[in-house]
Parts: structure tokens; C-alpha cells; sequence
């Protein structure tokens, strides 16, 4: 009976683990405050988004206040129509000005601040994204936004934490663009994601071109090959005279 119950044993317990790595993985985690894309190329100009989902189940969101890194002013930073919110740019003196195609800029945007009007704050289980456009990024590892959600009940959620790369995730994260050098061969303004893409496209263009050309050859000496048997094939059934 011992040796008929270890393996149901074994059993149970290699089920235990399995399923107690899937619910860890798949069990419920708070969503927080993002950027997206998460990543860009340094000296390059991107539209990004920030992406707000409501956490509360009673209350809306009904403002959203980011801040943009003081170690990393960007010289240009506009903001695309959200319909029913409104936002405000508060701008700050930077030193040394940003150099922005040849001119010398002084102040850069410091924070944005979409507040809701009429209807349209952000219900229990929605979610809303913010574009922002912004350029040239700077020439730093990444840019922090801490970010305040404010709900209609008065409660406040501060996504001001930074992550520590190799750590645990903090509970309440801010949003964080990764920012890699730009490459010589990248395309301006391109993201290493969206360059690898090009290549990626390029390199499929040329296999398929080769691909084509082979057939085109195989294709012909196929014609060819046929159209010598069947002459022979003619010549050998033509009676003799």
C-alpha cells in the first residue's frame, strides 16, 4: 500500500506546484499607470500614450496629473485632443537651455494635467489613454513619470515609485519610457523596435525575391526538359521510310 501511495503523493504535490505557478501568474494584479510604447530611441520624436485604468469599483477617475522628469527636459511637448478632458501645461526655466534644431530653449513643460468634464471621466472597469507627443528625447537611460490619479470619491493614487531594474516591482510603479541609443544606421525618429521591424521586412523582401527568381528558373528548365522529351518522343514514333 506504501509503495501504491508515494507516487499518488509525488503526483499531488508536482499538481500543487504546477497549479500554484500558474495562479501566481495568472492571479489578479493591480493595474497601474503606463506609457506605451515603452520604449524609444534617444534624439528621437515619438506620439506616446499614457495609459489610465480605473482601479475603483465605485468611483471614476476624474484627473490625471503627470510629471515629467526634471533630469530630462524634452524641448518640444504637445498634447492630442482627448474628448472631454481638459489639460493644462505648466512649464519650468531649465539650465543649460535644450538645444532643439539650433535654437536654445529656456523652459521645457514640467507637468500635464488632463481633468475630466461633463460625463466623461473614467468609469469602473474603463480605461483611458492620454497621446502625448515629445522630441527630441534625451540622452539619458530612461524618463520617469510619476503620475497622480485623482477618483471622483476624493481618493488619490500616487504612481510616484521607481522601479529598481532587477528588483520586485513596486506597489504603486511609475510610468517608465526606456530609452536606447539611437543607431547610425536607425531611421530618424524610429524606435529600435519599429527599426528591427524594417529590417526585418527588408530581409524578407530580398529571401522572397530570391525565391521567386528560383522558380522562375526551375520553371523554364522545366518547359525546356519537357519540351526536348517530347520531340524525341515524336522522332521515335515517326515511321521510317
Amino acid at each position: 500500500m506504501i509503495r501504491l501511495r508515494r507516487p499518488a503523493t509525488a503526483a499531488a504535490l508536482a499538481l500543487a506546484a504546477v497549479t500554484t505557478a500558474v495562479l501566481g501568474f495568472a492571479g489578479p494584479a493591480s493595474a497601474h499607470v503606463t506609457v506605451n510604447p515603452k520604449e524609444a530611441a534617444q534624439g528621437s520624436y515619438g506620439r506616446f500614450a499614457f495609459r489610465v485604468p480605473n482601479e475603483s469599483d465605485t468611483a471614476s477617475t476624474t484627473k490625471v496629473e503627470v510629471v515629467l522628469p526634471e533630469n530630462a527636459p524634452v524641448g518640444s511637448v504637445s498634447t492630442m485632443p482627448v474628448p472631454g478632458w481638459t489639460v493644462a501645461v505648466e512649464k519650468r526655466k531649465v539650465d543649460p537651455p535644450i538645444e532643439v534644431h539650433g535654437s536654445q530653449l529656456t523652459e521645457a513643460v514640467s507637468k500635464l494635467t488632463w481633468t475630466a468634464t461633463g460625463d466623461a471621466a473614467v468609469k469602473p472597469g474603463q480605461f483611458q489613454e492620454f497621446p502625448v507627443s515629445m522630441g527630441p528625447l534625451p540622452q539619458v537611460d530612461r524618463m520617469v513619470f510619476k503620475t497622480l490619479q485623482t477618483y471622483s470619491d476624493g481618493n488619490v493614487a500616487r504612481w510616484i515609485e521607481e522601479p529598481t531594474p532587477g528588483a520586485e516591482e513596486p506597489e504603486n510603479p511609475a510610468p517608465v519610457l526606456t530609452l536606447a541609443p539611437a543607431s547610425a544606421s536607425a531611421t530618424p525618429g524610429a524606435s529600435p523596435a519599429g527599426q528591427a521591424a524594417a529590417d526585418d521586412d527588408e530581409d524578407s523582401d530580398g529571401t522572397a525575391t530570391g525565391l521567386a527568381i528560383a522558380g522562375l528558373v526551375a520553371g523554364l528548365a522545366g518547359l525546356l526538359l519537357g519540351g526536348l522529351a517530347f520531340a524525341r518522343t515524336r522522332r521515335e514514333a515517326t515511321p521510317k521510310a
